[in-house]
């Protein structure tokens, strides 16, 4: 899958705007998951100094969802266990912050998006 199908540039343009608002607690831009597994990440932001790297909430799904990076280039070499690849969920709207949402995985032990 392209990286484009991920991220559009829109996307980028305000993953890098997140970025680089200091202290602000930003609502998730892109919600990707693993069709054929329980994987989920919800995408608030990039790295200005490298757009490989996006800071997020990660859930892997083992029960221990995260707040940290991940490579866009490995989330979209990323293959389920049925070989189907990492997607973008175009019907999520986020409703709330970051914040709220790692507050709501950590007692649900898995993203409720």
């Amino acid at each position: 899958m392209a990286n484009e199908d991920l991220l559009s540039l829109t996307d980028r343009v305000q993953l890098l705007v997140n970025a680089i608002t200091d202290g602000a607690d930003h609502w998730p831009v892109a919600k990707v998951f693993s069709p054929d597994g329980a994987a989920t990440w919800l995408i608030s932001e990039v790295d200005p100094d490298d757009p490989d790297r996006l800071f997020g909430l990660c859930d892997l799904g083992l029960g221990f969802p995260e707040l940290g990076y991940v490579s866009l280039a490995e989330l979209s070499a990323l293959r389920g266990p049925l070989g189907l690849p990492v997607e973008r969920d175009r019907h999520f709207v986020a409703d709330k912050p970051l914040s709220a949402y790692a507050d709501e995985a950590r007692l649900q032990g898995r993203i409720v998006a």
